[in-house]
């Protein structure tokens, strides 16, 4: 396999000096995959052949500004594609470059307010790729739609995450990547497809490490339900926090609460709800006001993914919470306009990082993300 950055002819002490030689990705210098001296292949082709291995970033139409940062990151330009819809609705795709022989990544979260659409732009997408001779083709899915529907909670009711995966491997891609999936357990429904999980604990220590940084303390993690006590732990850790409290919480139906209970002390402390998913925001303005009513000085919210349905953000701004803050694993330009207590943290780096990590054939948890 050849390098990307070997612009370069090497050459072996134990060949001919007119013998110009490619070593194979992860060999010693004198192990040769071509000799170009005498054949007539230009230094263009020379080059060309040196630089095929690169890395290419392509943008579906669900956040295009995050691959554009991403690639910004790599110091990149992201891959030209045409993304429209023909006559009848049926989705357009089209490369405007050879990507042949290269290392894809698709960044295209499967989420609101075209969730159908994207995950079909998504599989195209991977589609083209491999029909255009793409070496490795990589789906980074910063937000999974789908996810919470993992198993059946009711008679008669599909396993809708599973039958998504399934749609996603007919396009064969060679790897995903994911970033805060609801549960790592999603990860068994692509089958023997490599899977990379990352987490944006990273992302929300590096702010609240400096934000908190004089009150460090005095502040609390709490878990707006039991089965995300995990989660809040691993930035607890992170942070060097060891308070930590949880909400049990009784579901009515979907987005809606029928009781909720605090475990653990508050009183007096700046408490941070961490959670993977704000959607309608009702049990978030809910757990804000219980925590007021239990004596907390101030409440903040942090999360991987800011759906903000309906008229969630009417809500945030208008309950007790103090900030809330969440990635740009879903497009957040429109939001921030309409929410002054709303904060995008980026997650174009740590993506940029696992995108350089992995064309380099190393482990994804050297990057120490908190990924699973």
């Amino acid at each position: 396999m050849m390098t990307a950055n070997n612009s370069a002819a090497v050459e072996c002490s134990s060949s001919p000096p007119h013998v110009s030689m490619i070593p194979l990705r992860g060999a010693s210098p004198c192990t040769v995959s071509m000799c170009f001296g005498n054949y007539g292949v230009s230094e263009e082709l020379n080059h060309s052949i040196n630089e095929r291995y690169r890395i290419a970033i392509i943008s579906g139409s669900a956040n295009p500004q995050l691959a554009k940062d991403v690639a910004h990151v790599l110091g990149i330009a992201p891959a030209p594609v045409v993304l429209g819809h023909f006559a009848d609705g049926e989705i357009k795709v089209q490369l405007k470059e050879s990507i042949r022989g290269a290392d894809i990544y698709i960044v295209q979260p499967t989420c609101p307010p075209n969730v159908d659409s994207n995950i079909q732009e998504l599989i195209l997408l991977i589609h083209c790729c491999k029909l255009s001779s793409a070496r490795r083709v990589t789906a980074v899915v910063p937000y999974y739609g789908y996810a919470r529907q993992d198993r059946k909670h009711a008679p008669r009711v599909p396993i809708s995450a599973s039958c998504v995966a399934r749609q996603i491997l007919s396009a064969e891609p060679d790897r995903l990547l994911f970033i805060d999936l609801h549960c790592g357990q999603l990860q068994g429904f692509f089958g023997n497809t490599p899977t990379d999980h990352l987490s944006a604990d990273s992302v929300f220590f590096n702010n609240f490490a400096e934000l908190f940084r004089e009150d460090k303390d005095n502040v609390v993690i709490v878990s707006p339900d039991a089965g995300g006590v995990h989660r809040a732990k691993m930035l607890a850790d992170m942070l060097y926090i060891n308070s930590m409290a949880t909400i049990l919480k009784r579901r009515a139906e979907a987005n809606k609460i029928e009781s909720m209970q605090l475990v653990g002390d508050v009183k007096g402390k700046l408490a941070i709800i961490y959670d993977d998913i704000i959607d309608t925001a009702g049990t978030l303005v809910a757990a804000a006001n219980l925590l007021k009513q239990n004596g907390a000085k101030a409440v903040y919210a942090a999360a991987a993914h800011g759906i903000f349905s309906a008229n969630a953000l009417e809500k945030i701004t208008e309950s007790p919470l103090e900030r809330v803050f969440v990635t740009d694993t879903i497009r957040q330009d429109n939001n921030v306009k309409r929410c002054p207590k709303l904060t995008v943290l980026s997650v174009a780096t740590m993506i940029a990082s696992a995108v350089a990590v992995i064309h380099a054939e190393q482990s994804i948890s050297m990057l120490n993300t908190g990924s699973m």
